[in-house]
């Protein structure tokens, strides 16, 4: 069945795709779930790297293209958001009238909103069994996208001739082109439809939606929340002002604890940014995005060193700045798992941790094991001892690590391990190509983060998420 599905993805693949109001919507958000592993400790976590170096993979090299909204919100909202132990988060969207509701994965690493679709949507290789897509059958505003239909082109690069293909004259009906698209090991295809998108109160007409009928390694029960900056986003197409959210941790992976999701219009407030202990949020502004795309739709910014206790790693400048096509910088994605960084950034972080963790002894099995680059046996599960780690922004904004943030403990093997990874096969100028890091969402768990878009910056505070 997967070959199947891989040989449509494939026979598809010149279809792959890239992925002034005062109000705010609050969404829950958390991490999403997965059904019991037959795995061991071992190959479960060795799972996990893989996945967060396909997505790396996927993000620094992504396949090409082949091939008008006013703000809808006029007071403050949020959802919940929930975390999910494949290591993602989740919030609930309503689509259709009357409204159905489906899990999305909140990621802000592509644009493209998508839902499993009709009563036939198939999943290859998924990992649960429970699906309920969405039915358009079941809605009265279900509209197919046309080929000539401008929000055609936002999925699509080509004009509107090419979208339509040859003999379409004046009268064409012709809907707009499959999309295939690719996550890490997984992938998707269906359809564009226009949809009405429920938010609490505030339901949103003529929402550009993927109709997904075709899925490969995905989880089978949910769809992809796209957040970037494309016109395809969720933030695009509300014209947000900002959103915001604060990841609670994994440790609460699949429970009924969640965090909110902020959603403002231009102009509007975000009350959350007060709250909590840990001072002001402090900004540092959104770097210039290359021109190139998929990378003209992520979040960068401006990472300017790496301290390990009180000493600075040297870093090399080059991977750190991004070029206009693309290569090197920092990205903010929440549907990666794990911090990717290059190899020529991650060997000197290793290699200083390494250097200032004196007191225990390294677990070089589980290094060789998990695919993880540092790990060290230790039996506790508190009071474990590790130098700061700090990520300084441009502007003067900073992330202080806890040790939950960049080392996790593994209880039944008795390990911490650095929850940074890196792809020698993506080392060396010859190859490098893409974010040089990618902002994982471990590393953002219980900070408020905060994207404010009509400012163009990144507002991070130190928050306890729960």
């Amino acid at each position: 069945m997967a070959s199947l599905f891989l040989c449509f993805f494939l026979c598809l693949s010149s279809l792959i795709i890239l992925p002034s109001s005062s109000s705010t919507i609050n969404l829950n958000l958390s991490p999403t779930p997965t059904p019991k592993s037959s795995l061991n400790r071992w190959d479960f976590t060795s799972d996990v790297v893989k996945t967060a170096i396909e997505r790396a993979r996927q993000l620094k090299h992504p396949h090409k293209n082949t091939s008008s909204t006013t703000s809808a919100l006029h007071g403050a909202t949020s959802m919940p958001l929930y975390a999910r132990s494949y290591g993602g988060y989740s919030v609930n969207l309503a689509f259709g009238t009357p409204p159905q509701s489906i899990p999305l994965i909140f990621d802000t690493g592509s644009s493209l909103l998508w839902v499993p679709c009709t009563s036939k949507y198939a999943c290859a290789n998924c990992t649960s069994s429970k699906v309920e897509p969405f039915q358009p059958k079941l809605s009265s505003s279900t509209r197919v996208i046309g080929c000539r239909n401008p929000k055609c082109g936002w999925i699509f690069d080509a004009d509107e001739a090419a979208r339509c293909g040859p003999g379409c004259g004046s009268n064409c009906n012709r809907g707009c082109p499959s999309y295939v698209l690719q996550y890490g090991k997984g992938a998707t295809s269906g359809v564009a439809i226009s949809e009405t998108l429920d938010l609490p109160g505030k339901p949103v007409r003529d929402f550009l939606l993927g109709c997904s009928l075709l899925s490969i390694q995905q989880p089978a029960g949910t769809g992809i929340g796209g957040f970037g900056r494309a016109p395809t986003s969720l933030p695009s197409q509300l014209q947000l002002g900002k959103f915001s959210y604060c990841l609670i941790p994994h440790k609460f992976n699949d429970g009924s604890r969640n965090s909110k999701l902020y959603l403002a219009g231009k102009g509007g407030k975000i009350s959350i940014a007060s709250e909590g202990k840990g001072g002001e949020i402090e900004y540092t502004p959104f770097y210039k995005n290359p021109t190139k795309a998929p990378y003209n739709e992520y979040y960068y910014v401006n990472l300017r060193k790496i301290t390990v206790g009180k000493k600075r790693v040297r870093l090399p400048y080059k991977y750190l700045v991004p070029s206009r096509i693309g290569d090197g910088g920092t990205i903010v994605d929440s549907g990666s798992t794990l911090t990717f960084m290059e190899q020529p950034l991650f060997e000197p972080l290793v290699k200083e941790l390494a250097a200032q963790i004196t007191e225990y002894k390294r677990a070089h099995d589980a290094e060789a094991f998990s695919g993880l680059g540092l790990c060290y046996e230790i039996k506790e599960a508190r009071n474990v001892s590790f130098p700061k780690l700090v990520f300084h922004y441009k502007g003067g904004a900073k992330m202080l690590m806890a040790v939950d943030n960049y080392f996790s403990f593994v209880g039944d093997l008795g390990v911490w391990c650095l929850t940074i990874v890196t792809d020698a096969s993506l080392a060396g100028p010859s190859v490098h190509v893409g974010p040089g890091i990618i902002l994982g969402n471990f590393q953002q768990q219980n900070f408020y983060i905060e994207y404010d878009l009509e400012n163009q910056r990144l507002g991070l505070k130190k928050q306890k998420c729960a």
